[in-house]
């Protein structure tokens, strides 16, 4: 391992850690929670406790977003030493997951406790922990380098929408797209592969979620005056579904038309990382007792590459105690799609409308709805100077080398890099399995600053590697 002398970020991360944890504590204290009208006074809270930590850092320019239909975001701007330096925009968010069930967790979710080398709350992970991360990473550039402001001009969006699935980013985009404008995104809500194999994320997954609902009649009918002799649409619903895959792939007519192959060196890349996959069918699995898929993959390319069709629920007649005996008038099935690249949402919802009026039979009537227009799918290829970069400063903090992977899961980094029109990349420091979105959500804090350091690599080394 490299000395501190050889790594001036490293040292000054040391010297901050006790203060950069402390800060991390008390914002965690506030329950931020985006998704529940209850919390929205407390979404408030914390992006002024932001733009407080802001100014207390130093950081000239500031501002919370709070008119509008959109929860409170903040913005700030600490132009570069150098008028000509590249600019950068780092996208988190500080709003929070709902903590149901609140009876699993093994403390107040909002009272965070340390356990050795790992900070246990709400927000830990996603994303607090990695938006003060780069907070910290400010920092210990400017005592790295002995300057007063950042090698490249640095502009924080810190959203208070992602757990809602940023409902208003667009707006938000179209009201302050001169704000935002910039000559590189650093997507920060990402986690390394494992501890020991850390990796820098390459893509995420689009998603798509629907619901399709079967009218037989108007009125659930005597399954013993009328079954046999009209559709049920519980039937022909099951049927539906049971014709959405074959041997592991999605029947769509065109579904992977327009499907993009990961490159070798990502294959090679995926294949090298340690996985067991026993052991993640009972981490990752939810009880699962056999790995499943689309013939020809790995697991983590069918969780990272390849798109996917989901049923999520299906209901349908009369689910009480006891027994009914009916024709249900209607079944319902939700159903989602993973998408990757170059899929878009809009194509695979006309491919889903079409798969449906193939698969309804006579006496029943269909109808397909969409949640929202869907997230499309986004990717940057390994060579890209920005992501090469990217990968080259993590070496440094985590001295061994990096591999690519890629996130099987979905956020708004394909309507930034759409919007803004530059190349983003993404550089975070959390774990697959820190319980996000789970009870007893954690972070490893070493993790955290071994981020910071390589974000503070990537500010000095950013204005030699990317032309604005």
């Amino acid at each position: 391992m490299a000395g501190d002398s050889h790594h001036p970020e490293r040292a000054a991360v040391a010297a901050l850690s006790d203060s950069f944890v402390a800060g991390l504590r008390e914002w965690i204290k506030i329950p931020s929670i985006g998704v529940d009208p209850a919390h929205h006074v407390d979404v408030q809270r914390s992006a002024e406790w932001l733009a407080g930590q802001l100014r207390a850092d130093g950081w000239p320019e500031i501002e919370i977003w709070d008119r509008g239909p959109a929860l409170p975001a903040v913005f700030a701007c600490w132009p570069a030493e150098n008028p000509g330096a590249p600019t950068v925009l780092v996208y988190g968010h500080h709003d929070v997951q709902p903590v149901d069930p609140v009876e699993r967790w093994h403390h107040p979710p909002f009272e965070p406790v340390t356990s050795g080398d790992e900070l246990r709350g709400r927000g830990a992970s996603d994303d607090k922990g990695q938006v003060a991360m780069h907070l910290l990473a400010v920092k210990a550039h400017l005592a790295a380098t002995g300057q007063n402001a950042p090698s490249v001009t640095l502009k924080l969006f810190i959203e208070g929408e992602e757990e809602s699935g940023s409902p208003h980013l667009r707006k938000l985009l179209e009201a302050h797209g001169a704000d935002l404008a910039c000559d590189l995104v650093v997507f920060t809500d990402t986690a390394l592969h494992e501890r020991e194999a850390p990796t820098v994320n390459t893509g995420q997954r689009g998603v798509l979620g629907g619901e399709i609902t079967f009218f037989g009649g108007t009125d659930d009918v005597h399954s013993g005056r009328a079954g046999g002799a009209i559709p049920n649409p519980a039937t022909a619903l099951a049927k539906l579904i049971a014709a959405l895959h074959d041997d592991g792939r999605v029947q769509l007519p065109g579904f992977y038309d327009d499907v993009r192959e990961p490159s070798e060196q990502e294959r090679e890349d995926y294949a090298a990382l340690p996985f067991d996959e026993q052991k993640w069918l009972v981490h990752n699995g939810g009880g699962a007792q056999a790995l499943a898929g689309e013939p020809g993959y790995t697991t983590l390319e069918r969780i990272w590459v390849r798109p996917t069709a989901e049923v999520n629920g299906m209901s349908s007649g009369y689910t009480g105690p006891g027994l009914k005996t009916i024709v249900p008038a209607t079944a319902t099935a939700k159903i989602s799609f993973r998408l990757v690249p170059d899929q878009l949402p809009e194509r695979v919802a006309d491919q889903l409308r079409e798969f449906v009026a193939r698969h309804t039979p006579l006496g029943i009537r269909a109808e397909v709805s969409f949640r929202g227009e869907g997230v499309p799918p986004y990717a940057i290829s390994p060579d890209d100077p920005a992501n090469a970069t990217v990968k080259e400063a993590m070496e440094l903090a985590f001295d061994q080398p990096i591999r690519f992977a890629r996130a099987g899961g979905s956020g708004p980094a394909a309507v930034l890099q759409a919007w803004l029109g530059v190349p983003l990349v993404y550089l975070g420091a959390t774990l697959p399995d820190d319980r996000v979105h789970a009870p007893n959500e954690r972070v490893v804090v070493p993790l955290l600053l071994k981020g910071a350091e390589a974000a503070a690599h990537l500010w000095r080394m950013l204005p030699e590697r990317l032309t604005r």
